[in-house]
């Protein structure tokens, strides 16, 4: 009898942690996805302000999976899913494939939302990719070498006004790290600029900084920043943004405008396209992120072979944090177990809230962890342990240590390398997106594929159970 066919989509929490939790199971895995790597995405905000590397954070899927004989994984691009037909179409950069499932994870993630305003993300990069890190990188340290040798002190001040939008966990971090570039890493690396006169400006259209964290630790994160020189202003939602600045009107209608070079855009997340086209065939609803309302066993309705976990999924208000995408794909590996047995009743999803974290600056954070709340020290050393936990691989939680200590204990930060590339070099795949090019097709590779429509590589026959599989 063939092995159960298990598809996943996604290589992010949720994707990674199905797969792992299938490797005892007799079933063949295909991971899909648009990368080659695991995102580690809550430090991200460290690989764009010269922390960490890129590499600490976003090791090699098939790196991490080489062990489990019964994964295979493949870059590719889903462009839809067959729900009758059971078969995920994708594209690759050698050409178009179906690849057939008899169960299907589906754990595509989130970009940011724009609200509507999708033009915005030409001059404010979210903080979602490793090319969005690399990007606002650029921009940072950008605006630090330019503002040296500009003359015009209207430039300097635009180059030197750093504005984030949005005041949740990820525009509270990155602000704080602009802010200790600016007046702790790069003080005494220029001479015609301070570093301490730049403005950092952190703007949100709700009330407090932190909101779901509670009144407390809200006050005490909004306390932090300002102490550390960062303006905090809330209640103002942004209505325009071009490369020179942003305009923020408030309730009342008032506008003012910031001139700003740099911007970075933490205020919302949008689910993956690929919600809509596994909503719509079996009339499945969608919330306002765009995420599918499933079962409460994180089903699709109608097809208990299709689970959506993660950022993709509304269920009982979940946050679109990395725990609810490792507990819902420990589910759905424990529900997939169970039908391979012969036991298909379903059980419902249950999340365990182990807690927020937010780290505003060096040494100070604050922690929501049941009943318990923590500010400062003791709240950052938590935040640092329970980070390293969920770094995937002993060699990653090694560097990450050393470059904690380089960057915490003494002012330097080792990765400060940008290049033009890393500025351009996502807008330019945004435009080519936008004119319906796939960016694989320019590739020469490509050119070789005749038609452009190939199966997939041939998987190996020489693993256990008669499962596929690849290592590297």
């Amino acid at each position: 009898m063939p092995a159960h066919r298990v598809v996943i989509i996604g290589s992010g929490f949720g994707g990674l942690f199905a797969a792992r939790h299938l490797a005892d199971s007799p079933v063949e895995v295909t991971l899909l996805a648009r990368t080659s790597h695991h995102l580690f995405q809550p430090l991200l905000y460290q690989v764009a302000t010269g922390v960490l590397s890129q590499g600490e954070i976003a090791p090699a899927t098939r790196e991490i999976l080489r062990r489990q004989r019964n994964v295979r994984v493949l870059l590719a691009q889903v462009e839809d899913v067959d729900l009758a037909a059971r078969v995920v179409v994708c594209s690759s950069p050698v050409g178009r494939f179906e690849a057939p499932y008899d169960s299907l994870v589906v754990a595509a993630g989130a970009g940011p939302s724009y609200f509507g305003n999708d033009h915005f993300a030409e001059h404010a990069p979210g903080m979602k990719s490793i090319d969005d890190a690399l990007e606002l990188r650029g921009r940072i340290f950008g605006a630090f070498e330019r503002a040296e040798v500009a003359t015009d002190p209207d430039l300097v001040r635009r180059l030197l006004t750093f504005v984030v939008v949005g005041a949740g966990p990820t525009g509270v971090e990155m602000a704080g790290q602009i802010a200790e570039l600016a007046h702790r890493a790069l003080r005494h690396d220029f001479r015609r600029i301070d570093p301490k006169s730049a403005r950092i400006v952190l703007v949100d259209a709700a009330d407090a900084v932190l909101g779901t964290f509670g009144e407390k630790l809200s006050r005490a994160a909004a306390g932090r920043l300002a102490e550390m020189g960062v303006e905090v202003q809330l209640g103002l939602m942004v209505v325009d943004l071009d490369a020179d600045g942003v305009e923020l009107q408030d309730q009342a209608g008032g506008r003012q405008r910031i001139e700003a070079y740099c911007k970075v855009w933490a205020a919302g997340v949008s689910a993956s396209p690929l919600g809509r086209k596994l909503a719509e065939p079996c009339g499945a609803a969608l919330d306002r992120s765009g995420r599918v309302c499933v079962n409460p066993d994180l089903t699709l309705p109608d097809h208990p072979e299709v689970f959506v976990i993660g950022d993709m999924a509304a269920l009982h208000d979940l946050p679109g944090v990395a725990q609810v995408a490792i507990q819902g794909a420990k589910h759905a590996a424990a529900q997939i177990e169970r039908a391979v047995r012969g036991q298909p009743e379903s059980r419902p999803f249950h999340y365990h809230d182990k807690g927020s974290l937010a780290a505003v600056s060096r040494g100070y954070a604050v922690a929501s962890i049941g009943r318990l709340r923590l500010v400062g020290l003791p709240a950052w050393l938590i935040w640092l342990v329970v980070h390293l936990m969920y770094l995937v691989g002993f060699k990653n939680r090694v560097a990450t240590l050393l470059r904690w200590t380089i960057s915490f204990v003494g002012r330097g930060r080792a990765e400060r390398t940008v290049t033009a590339q890393q500025i351009l070099g996502r807008l330019a795949l945004r435009r080519l997106r936008g004119a319906q090019v796939n960016p694989w097709e320019l590739d020469p590779v490509g050119s070789s594929s005749g038609d452009g429509h190939e199966d997939a590589p041939p998987a190996r026959s020489d693993t256990a159970s008669g499962a596929t599989g690849e290592s590297s």
